[in-house]
């Protein structure tokens, strides 16, 4: 084979297509924050992204966890390990509003008591008033210090500063600050089925915990 000769991959089939949503392989988050009477509210969430020290978060306007951090800015981002799936399915149709919000009357039903509905179990907080919930690999204790809409006033966006993150002692390199990555797996919301990760494909450049 000559330097000249090309190697053609085999043509893909795009098509022009209208999914109704876009969650393309999303972490899932179960967020704790205080409601009015100073209980904690437990929701999930599939859209959460890092940006170095701060997580950005997209939520329903009308959910209560929106409600609760236009005015109490305390919140707990509680990342579980994908065997939690079970628990994080059966928060989806529980909301904390009552009376539930119109837009989510077909779907949803009130429900005060979110830990026990989910079969989880909460522990407090170092720095913040919500609790963390028990079981979840790692924790991030944080507020929220910017909630705007979004474009569409669907949605609101909200930029928490993490302060504080507790992670399992299972997955954090041995003498150092550093997440292992081959022994954690985050619970990613593929296009609304539950995955974990598959086996490593590589690493970044910048990767500080990589095995030689």
């Amino acid at each position: 084979m000559t330097a000249e000769t090309h190697v053609t991959a085999p043509a893909r089939r795009h098509l022009v297509i209208s999914p109704s949503i876009l969650y393309f392989g999303t972490p899932v988050a179960l967020l704790t924050t205080e409601n009015d009477d100073s209980t904690v509210n437990l929701a999930p969430v599939s859209s959460a992204w890092a940006l170095g020290q701060a997580v950005v978060l997209g939520l329903m306007r009308s959910s209560q966890t929106a409600h609760n951090l236009m005015t109490r800015p305390d919140v707990v981002i509680n990342l579980p390990a994908p065997e939690m799936w079970s628990a994080v399915e059966r928060l989806a149709t529980l909301t904390g509003r009552d009376p539930v919000p119109e837009d989510k009357r077909e779907l949803y039903r009130h429900e005060r008591a979110k830990f026990e509905a989910a079969g989880l179990l909460a522990e407090p907080s170092h720095l913040v008033r919500p609790h963390r919930v028990v079981g979840c690999p790692l924790q991030l204790e944080a507020r929220a210090e910017r909630v705007q809409p979004d474009v569409t006033d669907r949605f609101l966006i909200v930029e928490a500063r993490v302060l504080r993150v507790h992670a399992d002692s299972r997955i954090v390199v041995p003498g150092t600050d550093h997440i292992d990555p081959t022994a954690w797996s985050p619970l990613i919301f593929n296009f609304r089925h539950y995955h974990g990760l598959g086996p490593e494909l590589g690493h970044s450049f910048r990767s500080q915990t990589v095995r030689v």
